[in-house]
């Protein structure tokens, strides 16, 4: 099952757990994912309008009492050396609110780990705590290991992030896109002033993420959201990949927002066998005074730093001087740091980009065993026919292990990936 998230009005934990319970999960199934925590939080379900979208509310309750909103998330955190430094989500505390009941990152993984959660929801959720901390952790100037997060806020973050990771794991979706995470505008205050939005948090967690900003003069993308978004999704995509959609569910935003419903939407199904779009950018140089050899460690360097390919092509230049042009595919926002690879470590003077699309198939990996060893192959179909390809370094690594022609190894890989498949 694939979920797509469109966060259209940004994304807050309880939103993210708003959308699983709109989606189908019975409030009762996620409430005993979060009772294994024991800590003694409740969520509290709701049915609210926003802009004439009929949503599903959550809120946290911790041994009774709600999280109000200044309280949301971690909030706080302090150094090792006792000062305490205001998160931009404090809107209303004072100074004073901020000396004490502060949790070590540590002592919050120790809880998800003690818990009696499945191992899957424990290593997902830890590896989401630890991206917040160490989000955390930059924007203070401080070390991980020596942040405290605040008590209470804290708590609310847990329940988000193990809710959010139970809840889908329960619906069925195995894997997760994302839109491109939307904020909003203007400042929030916290103890010692004013941050602009998006906070330092946020900006900290989407590196490499695409975002969009809008005019909405409010905090519509939250650290906890962020984090597990930014943590769990495989891709971004303005368009939904293509997919049997077999349900869909909507969680409300704490406030309404003027001109655009509060809500997060979550789509379920399954995937179709088509392509899908990507955007990419190309970039270009021509050479015709390099050596040759330099290719190699260039092609390295650039892989290295992300390049999705990386080719050459022969051509005739001016004054018929042969040369080769250079091509790099990468992501929008690899474009900066591949260019400075190229413009250093070629002989060309300068570059070319231009935005392309391009359209994928859809592809998975499985491993198969072979006389000489597993061997991993991907796997991908087109109008109903089905085709592997086995990868090249694991065919490699067996031929030069037993000293036999990698061809053997190709051959007898393929072979084992088209004996897994159905006969029709």
């Amino acid at each position: 099952m694939i979920g797509y998230f469109d966060c259209q009005s940004g994304a807050s934990g309880d939103m993210i757990l708003g959308a699983i319970i709109d989606a189908g999960l019975p409030l009762e199934q996620l409430q005993q994912s979060i009772d294994l925590l024991d800590i003694g939080a409740h969520l509290r379900h709701e049915r609210v309008m926003r802009c004439g979208i009929s949503s599903s509310r959550i809120e946290v309750e911790i041994d009774g009492q709600p999280i109000q909103e200044a309280e949301e998330h971690h909030l706080s955190a302090e150094t090792i050396s006792g000062t305490p430094h205001s998160h931009p989500h404090e809107h209303s505390h004072s100074d004073s609110d901020h000396h004490h009941d502060h949790i070590r990152v540590s002592s919050l993984l120790e809880q998800i780990d003690r818990s009696g959660l499945a191992d899957e929801i424990k290593q997902a959720a830890t590896e989401i705590y630890q991206r917040l901390a160490t989000a955390e952790a930059s924007v203070h100037g401080a070390h991980v290991d020596t942040v405290g997060l605040h008590e209470v806020g804290s708590a609310d973050a847990l329940v988000d992030i193990v809710g959010a990771v139970a809840g889908l794991k329960a619906l069925g979706v195995t894997r997760i896109f994302s839109s491109a995470l939307h904020c909003g505008s203007g400042t929030v205050r916290c103890a010692h002033g004013r941050y602009p939005v998006p906070v330092p948090g946020v900006v900290a967690l989407c590196q490499g993420v695409p975002m969009v900003q809008t005019d909405v003069p409010a905090e519509l993308l939250t650290p906890t959201g962020a984090a597990i978004l930014t943590t769990i999704s495989e891709g971004y995509g303005r368009a939904c990949p293509p997919l049997t959609l077999q349900g869909n569910g909507y969680g409300a935003g704490r406030r309404d927002l003027e001109g655009r419903p509060n809500v997060l939407r979550l789509r379920l199904g399954v995937a179709v066998e088509s392509t899908r779009d990507d955007d990419c950018v190309l970039i270009d140089a021509n050479l015709d005074d390099m050596n040759p050899e330099i290719f190699s460690f260039l092609f390295e360097r650039l892989f290295e730093t992300g390049a999705r390919d990386v080719f050459v092509t022969p051509i005739l230049m001016k004054k018929g001087r042969p040369g080769h042009l250079l091509s790099v595919l990468c992501d929008p926002v690899d474009v900066e740091p591949l260019t400075l690879i190229v413009l250093s470590e070629t002989t060309t003077l300068g570059v070319r980009t231009h935005g392309v699309t391009r359209q994928i198939l859809p592809r998975t990996w499985e491993t198969v065993a072979t006389p000489f060893g597993d061997v991993r192959v991907k796997v991908t179909s087109v109008n109903g026919r089905n085709r592997g390809a086995p990868e090249y370094e694991d065919c490699a690594r067996l031929a030069k292990e037993q000293g036999i022609p990698i061809l053997s190894v190709y051959t007898a890989a393929t072979a084992a990936h088209f004996a897994k498949q159905p006969t029709s």
